[in-house]
């Protein structure tokens, strides 16, 4: 059967909108979301249902905390690693790529799924459109950068033995975090995979041109069940704290981003590009 969703009308008729409902609570503000487009194509639905298909298997038991077995993460990114942005039905000319003349640039997202256990969709990214340094929660997230170069910039927690006099918080809440990745990606790179305790769970995302970035993640966001999406100012620790730009005091602040949330993918329900 169909995943979540709404009926509402398009062009005449009834199609089948996925809930971004449960991921979007704090992450973003939503702007106005733009109209419903036509149904994909056939090429298209193959490709997302087998994205979906593989994804499912690996989140079949995610919780928070949750790491895939080493054999799944090898399927998934390998197939993730093959895919051009035509594959999922989307091209460089779409408005979502092109910055308004008014204003800073805006991300749009394109939800695909959103299910219990993962959630997957599209971040399409305009040239200078940045998401700011957000974490993970308890979560396997893979990205995978499908058009244009994007400059990722991710942090690992500095978690301090018990027996260390290493600080990793200070008085006023900051938290040490140790740099994973400072480095520019673009369409011929590999899935980047980061995970609950490591591999950069917290990074922020700047586009050096138009991008798109495919996210497939599990446990998704939930702020029923806690895991809801945190932002984060940086300053660069003193050399006590490592130097050399390799640590870096993080303060939670509150979230600054606006983001539009398209529904591109919507179709209708007897031609579910996700079904289960």
């Amino acid at each position: 059967m169909p995943l979540q969703g709404s009926r509402t009308k398009a062009a005449g008729k009834s199609v089948f909108v996925i809930s971004t409902k449960r991921r979007y609570r704090r992450q973003i503000n939503p702007s106005v979301s733009s109209s419903v487009i036509s149904t994909p194509s056939k090429s298209t639905v193959g490709t997302i249902q087998r994205i979906y298909g593989i994804s499912k298997d690996v989140f079949a038991a995610a919780t928070p905390g949750f790491v895939p077995l080493p054999s799944d993460m090898a399927r998934l990114s390998g197939f993730l690693d093959s895919l051009m942005l035509h594959d999922i039905g989307l091209n460089a000319t779409m408005p979502h790529f092109i910055a308004s003349p008014h204003g800073n640039p805006k991300v749009t997202y394109l939800p695909i799924a959103d299910t219990p256990t993962l959630s997957m969709g599209v971040f399409c990214f305009p040239q200078s459109a940045m998401i700011p340094l957000h974490d993970h929660p308890g979560m396997t997230v893979f990205s995978k950068i499908l058009l244009g170069s994007m400059h990722i910039k991710s942090y690992d927690w500095v978690i301090a033995p018990s027996a260390s006099n290493q600080i990793s918080r200070m008085p006023n809440g900051a938290r040490l975090a140790k740099l994973h990745t400072d480095a520019i990606f673009d369409a011929t790179s590999k899935t980047v995979v980061l995970y609950p305790e490591n591999g950069g769970n917290l990074h922020c995302f700047n586009a050096m041109s138009p991008c798109a970035v495919l996210d497939v993640m599990g446990p998704p966001y939930s702020l029923e069940e806690g895991r809801d999406c945190s932002y984060f100012s940086s300053k660069v620790a003193s050399a006590g704290a490592g130097g050399d730009g390799q640590y870096a005091w993080l303060n939670e602040v509150p979230c600054s981003i606006e983001m539009k949330v398209a529904h591109i993918y919507a179709h209708a329900p007897e031609h579910s590009v996700v079904s289960s």
